[in-house]
């Protein structure tokens, strides 16, 4: 495996470690795992087989919930009462991608993802500029849940309550997020920043911060099917899981000391890449 790559298995670690570092930073501050970058890197760069490679990135997401998930539910700034109740979507929606993945075919799938995807960075940047949170609320099962909630946002230095709305269209992509998960393998944190975000209008650092605790409630769950079928090698999981461990503590503390708007536009930049990759393996 190290001998395609051109390099000693040493290095391979080294590099990978490093690499892993910057991916637990860019996972946590933009709630989507550190898989985003870890599996390109393995699969372009060294040429790992791409079961491995994903078997790598479930470990990596679970290594960046755990790294920044403690530290936002520390200060408040995971929603966790809807966390829990959208978990039941993207469960439902995952089961769902599980039975279609023999039925719909996968080109279609990255195209239609792609196209979602470039939508979503266009939405959020458009309301790059937006500071505001409601203040009021007439979703009746946000009000009986009472899923709203408030925060210390360091950079603004001032308590931020917000109320939460959209309720049914937050569910709906929740479900299509888990779907899309299951369809394709990849990390479903793509679609749910974007549903809290702009159906759901909690805040920016709110939405990364709750998603990074979903995806690791997400990958736990199917890190053991991994496990079973050999699809996670020590030699690549260990370096990716102390690397993304690490950068994930040190990004969610950043998150708090960055703007909301600082953080879309990084989401933007990610998603952008997201969408072109996705493109690209429908067209290709």
């Amino acid at each position: 495996m190290y001998v395609q790559c051109g390099v000693t298995p040493i290095a391979f670690v080294a590099v990978l470690l490093v690499i892993s570092v910057f991916a637990g930073v860019l996972g946590s501050l933009v709630g989507l795992g550190g898989g985003i970058v870890v599996v390109p890197v393995l699969t372009l760069v060294f040429h790992i087989d791409i079961r491995l490679a994903i078997g790598a990135s479930i470990v990596s997401v679970i290594a960046t919930s755990s790294g920044a998930a403690a530290t936002y539910v520390k200060e408040r700034m995971t929603n966790l009462r809807a966390g829990m109740f959208l978990e039941i979507a993207t469960t439902t929606g995952a089961v769902s991608g599980a039975y279609l993945t023999t039925v719909v075919p996968t080109r279609a799938l990255f195209v239609l993802f792609g196209v979602v995807l470039s939508y979503s960075a266009f939405a959020v940047y458009h309301k790059r500029h937006a500071t505001a949170v409601l203040t009021t609320s007439s979703d009746r099962i946000a009000n009986y849940f009472d899923l709203h909630g408030s925060y210390y946002d360091e950079a603004e230095h001032q308590e931020i309550a917000y109320k939460v709305t959209g309720t049914k269209v937050g569910l709906a992509m929740m479900y299509v997020a888990g779907m899309v998960s299951a369809l394709l393998g990849i990390g479903s944190g793509a679609l749910k920043v974007p549903a809290m975000d702009l159906a759901m209008h909690l805040p920016m650092k709110v939405s990364t911060a709750t998603s990074n605790f979903m995806i690791g409630v997400t990958a736990a769950a199917s890190a053991g099917f991994y496990f079973a079928r050999g699809q996670i090698d020590p030699i690549i999981a260990a370096p990716v899981a102390i690397g993304v461990l690490g950068g994930a503590m040190f990004g969610a503390r950043l998150l708090g000391r960055i703007t909301n708007t600082a953080v879309r536009i990084i989401f933007v930049g990610v998603l952008v890449v997201v969408a072109v990759e996705m493109l690209q393996r429908g067209v290709l």
